[in-house]
């Protein structure tokens, strides 16, 4: 049996194939091509950015299982200043956007 090759009818007459069946509205290629990125995103993290960078970006966009953090969330909870949370994730991001151009 093929994935294209008609296994019935509905109850207009249309033939249904296996894929009409299994189908779904989302798309595979985008699908797949999120799973690449987010592993290479992972990569990168781990590549160039310092343990406190790190810290932050994790916490701010709730990377590995966290809960996205504000700045001021992540602030209070390293004891240091907003603005200083705000230039060291500006950093990272910076970091982050060379690999990516990069292709590393």
């Amino acid at each position: 049996m093929y994935i294209d090759e008609p296994i019935d009818t509905d109850k207009d007459g249309n033939t249904l194939t296996l894929m009409d069946i299994v189908a779904d509205s989302s798309d595979v290629f985008e699908q797949v091509d999120l799973t690449i990125r987010s592993k290479q995103l992972y990569r990168y993290l781990d590549k160039c950015l310092e343990p406190r960078e790190l810290d932050i970006i994790t916490r701010r966009y709730g990377l590995y299982n966290h809960m996205p953090q504000t700045q001021r969330e992540v602030a209070d909870r390293l004891g240091i200043s907003r603005s200083y949370v705000s230039r060291i994730e500006k950093r990272a991001l910076s970091k982050l956007k060379a690999m990516y151009d990069a292709g590393a």
